[in-house]
């Protein structure tokens, strides 16, 4: 295995060595892992060796990068044994993690996490919004149906 690790292709074919911290993935000459197929993108993904473990992103791909069968939204860091699709291209990544708890931990939260919250609600100075299609419930009053009953004294 190379110092930061390999690709494997799955379902057989050349294992690929991760020689550098940064790696481009794409269809063109000039990219450091070049996949010669019409469904990879010229600049398709971004590969980075940081503190000890990768993280891959997609440069806006036509075709896509899946993690374990997720679609790929945002940067996303990379274990040992996930399964990397590259549009239709699957390989299982293999390398010693070498990050710590702590520093795999902050890495996650920089790399993922960062987009899935809005700063003032991680901060604890806003409300988590709501989901989409849910009407708020906010200043609801739970108050029983009125009725024609309910409306017109029997007495007048």
């Amino acid at each position: 295995m190379s110092e930061y690790g390999r690709l494997v292709p799955r379902g057989g074919g050349d294992v690929i060595p991760l020689l550098h911290e940064r790696l481009t993935i794409g269809r063109r000459d000039s990219c450091d892992i070049c996949l010669r197929f019409p469904n990879v993108s010229s600049l398709h993904c971004e590969l980075t060796f940081k503190n000890g473990c990768w993280v891959i992103q997609d440069n806006n791909s036509k075709n896509g990068v899946k993690v374990n069968g997720d679609k790929l939204t945002t940067k996303k860091v990379l274990h040992p044994g996930d399964l990397v699709s590259i549009a239709k291209h699957e390989f299982v990544i293999d390398y010693n993690l070498s990050a710590s708890k702590e520093a795999l931990d902050d890495i996650m939260e920089e790399v993922e996490g960062i987009l899935e919250k809005p700063l003032l609600e991680k901060a604890g100075l806003a409300h988590p919004r709501r989901s989409a299609g849910r009407p708020p419930s906010a200043g609801r009053l739970n108050l029983p149906p009125l009725t024609l009953n309910d409306a017109f004294d029997d007495d007048e």
